[in-house]
């Protein structure tokens, strides 16, 4: 089941039940989404204003950029709950069949990379909305900086999906390397998501 096209309130109770999917993933992703929105708002309420025609023709750019990370995020949530369901059953299989560490490190491998995925398009997102809320409509400003927070609380959710399944995997190269990914783009993004916070309530 696509949750995306459900209700909000269905969305919700979906999450709050006992449900195997959405999780943490797909919530990380819907939060994205919107936060992402918030800060193509600020563009849409920008384009077609004389004040802001000379950074018009980068806002367009902007907005169609993000136009496709909100499809692709939406997209995610799906995505996260289809990657999980071959881990859930790899739990499953007894502990003495022979295949099972092979089966479950394969599983675990694949349920981290949509969330690894989920954590880089909001990093794309905070690259936008800093434009968005240097640049943007004065009117809307508020809009780019809820949606940086929204960005940064999706992309620190991502990361905990990512670090609970790095934390069982056999392959601690492969790991390591995807801890260190997380890690860095935690590091800087967090930080830029709380510089557009700082600014953006600079303007109060």
């Amino acid at each position: 089941m696509d949750m995306t096209m459900e209700t909000c309130r269905k969305f919700v109770e979906v999450l709050a039940s006992n449900a195997p999917a959405p999780g943490g993933g797909g919530a990380a992703a819907l939060v994205g989404a919107v936060g992402t929105a918030l800060g193509n708002m600020v563009g849409s309420l920008t384009v077609g204003k004389k004040k802001y025609a000379a950074v018009e023709e980068e806002i367009i750019a902007l907005k169609a950029k993000c136009d496709q990370l909100q499809k692709d995020l939406l997209d995610l949530v799906k995505k996260d709950a289809d990657g999980f369901e071959p881990l859930a059953k790899a739990y499953g299989i007894p502990k003495d069949d022979p295949n099972r560490d092979e089966i479950l490190e394969k599983a675990t491998i694949e349920a981290c990379a949509v969330p690894m995925e989920i954590m880089e398009k909001c990093c794309e997102a905070l690259d936008c909305i800093r434009i968005f809320a240097e640049k943007g409509s004065r009117l809307a400003v508020s809009d780019a900086g809820c949606g940086a927070v929204c960005c940064k609380a999706a992309l620190q959710s991502a990361s905990l999906n990512v670090f609970i399944n790095t934390k069982s995997m056999k392959t601690r190269d492969l790991a390591e390397e995807m801890n260190r990914k997380a890690n860095e783009m935690l590091t800087k993004y967090c930080a830029l998501a709380d510089e557009i916070f700082d600014a953006v309530r600079a303007n109060f």
